[in-house]
């Protein structure tokens, strides 16, 4: 008996069959363009082992001018059979089948080279693509069937093909990027002849007995987006050219609207997908912010689909399948959607990895073996970043204890959940909670470790993390002002006029906290929905709403002020902070920049502009609320050096950058791993 008898229900698809109903959505790591071939086959083998049906790789380009950036991995020749070769051995080996998505990425490819139907430059590109002529077209074609005559040839299972995100056949589906008027483009009937073609040419050439997953954009949330009969048409159409799946894409890459942030709802697009149950025969898949197997079941019990795409909660944990039919869900590490580790990796030119789980990307380099001398060891401070290594630390057969001063697990991960738009950090703490019970650790809370309490054990962890930095802004111990600590942490209440100190990551949170009152959007898809103006596409094309965003009036008139005169969150997340930006400028958030803050009274916080310090301005606030910046929290880590303890110190404790849990949480694993 189990929990998930629809997630966990095998899949025929006729010549072949999946163990289960999970897939591991396509994402872009950077692992094969490391050319190191036994690492890609270890990350995509870690996780057939952890049980999940069929995966998919990142995208692989079909030719150079359609490659995501110069140097991108392709499949084009019999040295890249012969890599791939690698990956499709090691992955059945460990009881899995895996595709590989073959991507082209049309006017978003990041080069000169890149092609398009319509000389339509890309909002993410500097790249203005060329318009392909009729031997252009048929080129691409031919390289996409070579590609997955290759992939064949390699040992895949099947192959992905790439038709949603806004991706070159994407392109040709909507007048948005086609202005095509030859047989390519004006009818959808024309605009859907490439990815139709694609799809059949690619059946023929592979036989019948390879499965043939088509990406289809479910909701473009782009202007003059497809609309939905269109959608359903291209569904009948692909079938019928042989395709064995339709997987769910959602949004166009340049899309305004955020699809798989942590602020987005959970499954918050899976009653799109379930608008093409029953309109095809072939299995449905569905996607995004899907990230617990209790949400993948009841996603499937209402009959959204027929499968769930994880892509990066099989990062966060690669054995997530496994967990959930051992009845083990509440040790499933959980993706938070942070995007820190994975996306903002990828669009910043690095390897992926994941916050949550610091070994993604990383499986041959990170080893967690067992201790051959286990040891005695205490770790001060319950944050993530203690408590990643207290339960690597244990995980190796090491005695481990936790002292933290207050009275929960967590941390200023305890702050971040409060923060509307970051619910998720809640199962993220539950989850620690979790892991300390199942590995063993000793947890005492309550309890603040002396230099005489950490004597006797063999290695001693300092995970302090910070304290607030002090601004020095004269009249600032008056009633009117707290820090994000009292605002965050302990209950205190603010006025209806606020002025926030501190534009870094903290001051965004507490921006956020402040013009939100009752139920979070993020709990609440059609509040959410309305927020951000999407809309049915059965109704309006592509899924915008005519009117636009739609957001709630604020709680309070909030100014967030910074010092520095540049942009408001120039250093929050690549892929996020635009999200964060919009989000606050909805709510009305005055952004003041290049400040000097002079003094605090009873009006408010009164400051100047620039080196000169002109325009004294008053900024009239009830509350004034310090997210000033934090220091590393040293004092226990200098008392036991001064005592001659060797001690190892990690987390905020050791940097205090913008709460960084990321940097915290990989320091602490890979010290438990290497000490």
């Amino acid at each position: 008996m189990t929990d998930y008898p629809n997630l966990l229900s095998p899949l025929d698809l006729g010549f072949t069959t999946l163990k289960n109903r999970v897939l591991m959505g396509s994402m872009h790591t950077g692992l094969e363009e490391t050319r190191d071939w036994n690492r890609v086959a270890e990350f995509y083998a870690e996780r057939a082992r952890g049980e999940v049906a069929l995966m998919v790789t990142g995208g692989i380009g079909p030719n150079l001018e359609g490659s995501v950036l110069p140097g991108a991995s392709m499949m084009v020749g019999e040295e890249d059979v012969a890599n791939h070769r690698i990956v499709t051995e090691r992955v059945h080996a460990a009881g899995s089948k895996i595709a590989m998505q073959i991507l082209h990425a049309g006017r978003y490819a990041y080069g000169p080279k890149c092609v398009a139907p319509s000389p339509v430059k890309s909002p993410i590109s500097p790249f203005p693509p060329t318009e392909l002529d009729e031997d252009g077209i048929e080129k691409q074609i031919a390289d996409i069937v070579n590609a997955a005559v290759l992939a064949q040839q390699a040992g895949y299972d099947g192959v992905e093909i790439m038709g949603s995100e806004g991706y070159f056949l994407n392109q040709f589906l909507v007048t948005h990027t086609n202005k095509r008027t030859d047989r390519w483009g004006g009818s959808y009937e024309n605009r859907m002849r490439l990815a139709v073609e694609v799809v059949r040419r690619t059946r023929e050439a592979v036989g019948t007995d390879f499965i043939i997953i088509f990406r289809l954009s479910m909701i473009d949330l782009v202007p003059n987006g497809s609309t939905f009969e269109e959608v359903v048409q291209l569904a009948k159409e692909v079938e019928k050219a042989g395709a064995t799946i339709i997987n769910t894409g959602i949004g166009w890459h340049e899309a305004r609207i955020p699809t798989i942030a942590t602020s987005v709802p959970r499954r918050a697009f899976s009653w799109v997908t379930q608008k093409l149950m029953g309109q095809v025969s072939i299995p449905v898949i569905t996607s995004n912010r899907i990230n617990t197997p209790e949400v993948a079941e009841e996603v499937l019990a209402d009959g959204c689909a027929d499968m769930v795409s994880l892509a990066r909660p099989m990062l966060a944990d690669a054995h997530f399948v496994a967990k959930a039919m051992r009845g083990e869900g509440a040790q499933i590490a959980p993706c938070i959607a942070c995007n820190q580790a994975c996306l903002d990796h990828t669009f910043g030119g690095k390897l992926t990895s994941c916050l949550v789980n610091p070994r993604a990307c990383h499986e041959t380099e990170l080893v967690i073996e067992q201790a051959e001398t286990p040891k005695k060891v205490a770790i001060v401070g319950a944050g993530p970043a203690g408590l990643s290594a207290a339960m690597t630390f244990a995980e190796r057969g090491h005695a481990v204890t936790v002292f933290e001063r207050s009275g929960e697990l967590g941390g200023q991960l305890n702050m971040a959940k409060q923060v509307p738009g970051k619910e998720e950090f809640r199962g993220f703490v539950d989850w620690y909670r979790a892991m300390m019970d199942t590995t063993g650790v000793d947890v005492r809370l309550n309890t603040e470790a002396g230099v005489d309490d950490l004597e006797g054990y063999d290695e001693v962890i300092v995970a302090t993390g910070v304290m607030p930095r002090d601004p020095g802004i004269p009249g600032q111990d008056a009633d009117n002002v707290i820090s994000y600590i009292d605002l965050l942490r302990d209950g205190a209440r603010a006025g209806d006029r606020v002025a926030v100190v501190g534009a870094g990551g903290i001051g965004f949170d507490v921006s956020e906290y402040l013009v939100h009152e009752g139920t979070s959007p993020t709990e609440d898809l059609p509040a959410w929905m309305e927020e951000w103006g999407v809309a049915d596409p059965e109704t309006h094309r592509g899924g915008l709403a005519p009117e636009g965003p739609q957001p709630h009036a604020p709680a309070r008139q909030v100014t967030l002020l910074q010092r520095k005169a540049e942009k408001h969150g120039k250093r929050l997340g690549k892929t996020t902070g635009w999200i964060h930006r919009a989000a606050l400028k909805m709510k009305d958030v005055n952004f003041v920049g290049g400040v000097n803050y002079e003094r605090i009274d009873h009006d408010g916080l009164h400051v100047s502009f620039g080196e000169a310090r002109e325009n004294p301005t008053t900024i009239e606030a009830d509350t004034i609320v310090m997210c000033a910046g934090q220091l590393p929290e040293r004092s226990l880590a200098d008392a036991l050096e001064a005592k001659g303890v060797t001690v190892h110190v990690i987390g905020g404790a050791d940097v205090a950058a913008e709460l960084d849990a990321k940097r915290a949480i990989n320091q602490g694993v890979r010290l438990a791993a290497t000490l």
